[in-house]
């Protein structure tokens, strides 16, 4: 679906950053900087934490800032979002080149603008704009930022020195893409559409009735992928798909997030089994891949014409790193577990991360999402919910 007015975009550069809520900082500070090896970037001064209520943390990685705040006033923001769901992402946060061209072209398409607009300039002159619309997934807002020689992560931060972009040593530097997850995608979709101006991107129908007809038991979704063509930005949503609609994974995760929400953010590595083997030396804990998975994997390559691999199979299998594409494209993906699962704490959410490795194929692992519904469906009978990628 194009934008309807031709030859205009809503001029969005890339991401700026995502803000993640949580009653723990001190976990999440360990996380990101032990687990994933992102630098502490910038911190919230005493004027930001007094007039919010809230601690806030920069973690960063490449192009990567994640926002990390934490309630100190029940008044707060922060404080609300938990009061109503368990941790998450509160906003995601976009630059765009000019941010009248995108309030225009937003408010021509009736979007709920916030009353959050920022308008600061630093002591060396530059600007830092920003203002904030409501979205069809519940709480989650979208926000636009256009920043003019403005050095500092955002007015009211106090940047961490550095000798510029954050180092990591897994290679991380964008976000590759962002998945959502609704009882019903159909509204999520149209105000991509209608509101963003983006368009469809790639669709998936899949459920376990396809695998084993009959059985008592099951789980479902159907997913699409809109984008941003000029930025390449790219957003999956996931519904669940009947029959047993309310055992499929994505009512579960609009269950334990108390509504809809950003189920999981894919972070690109250029090395995926390099980065799994140090995380796992870190504790970090992945979904499992069934052993049929690789049993058929030759063959399954073979018939997409993905004669080009240039990573050991076994190495992949030991690893339990998903391989997809087709015609001599590839990626490689691995999803670790929920934020729940990894603490053993229901408050945490069920958010996850993906790493992703890409070697020309642009999709979201079509040929992958038996092999991760057979895992997750594992984890849950085990007790251990999961949620399936997109």
């Amino acid at each position: 679906m194009a934008s309807e007015t031709t030859g205009q975009t809503i001029g969005i550069l890339g991401y700026d950053s995502y803000t993640f809520v949580v009653e723990n900082l001190e976990r999440s500070r360990a996380f990101y900087t032990k687990k994933f090896d992102f630098r502490e970037v910038a911190r919230a001064g005493a004027a930001w934490t007094q007039a919010t209520g809230q601690a806030g943390v920069v973690f960063g990685a490449g192009d990567v800032r994640v926002l990390v705040t934490a309630p100190l006033t029940q008044s707060s923001a922060a404080a609300r979002y938990l009061s109503r769901h368990p941790g998450g992402i509160q906003t995601l946060a976009f630059r765009v080149r000019d941010l009248d061209h995108t309030r225009a072209f937003l408010k021509a398409r009736n979007a709920t603008f916030l009353g959050d607009d920022v308008d600061e300039r630093d002591a060396q002159g530059g600007r830092y704009r920003r203002f904030s619309i409501a979205t069809p997934l519940g709480e989650v807002a979208f926000a636009f930022v256009e920043r003019t020689d403005f050095a500092a992560f955002a007015p009211g931060f106090e940047d961490v020195p550095s000798d510029g972009s954050p180092t990591n040593r897994f290679g991380f530097q964008i976000v590759d893409h962002v998945t959502s997850n609704a009882r019903t995608m159909g509204p999520v979709i149209d105000w991509y559409a209608k509101t963003l101006g983006m368009q469809r991107f790639w669709d998936i129908e899949f459920h376990t009735e396809d695998v084993t007809p009959g059985r008592a038991g099951g789980t479902g979704l159907a997913s699409i992928v809109m984008w941003e063509p000029e930025s390449g930005i790219k957003f999956a949503t996931n519904e669940p798909l009947a029959p047993y609609f309310e055992e499929s994974q994505i009512a579960k995760f609009v269950h334990d997030n108390h509504g809809p929400g950003i189920q999981h953010l894919a972070l690109a590595v250029p090395d995926v089994i390099a980065t799994v083997e140090e995380m796992r030396r870190r504790d970090v804990q992945f979904l499992s891949t069934p052993e049929a998975y690789y049993k058929h994997l030759p063959e399954r390559l073979a018939k997409l014409d993905i004669t080009n691999v240039k990573e050991d199979l076994a190495v992949l299998q030991k690893n339990e790193i998903l391989v997809d594409g087709e015609a001599k494209k590839y990626m490689l993906q691995i999803f670790l577990r929920e934020a729940a699962g990894l603490y053993d704490d229901q408050r945490a959410g069920p958010f996850f991360y993906e790493v992703i490795q890409r070697e020309g194929d642009q999709g979201f692992g079509y040929g992958n999402f038996r092999a991760l519904f057979e895992s997750i469906e594992r984890e849950q009978r085990g007790g251990r919910a999961g949620s399936p990628p997109g």
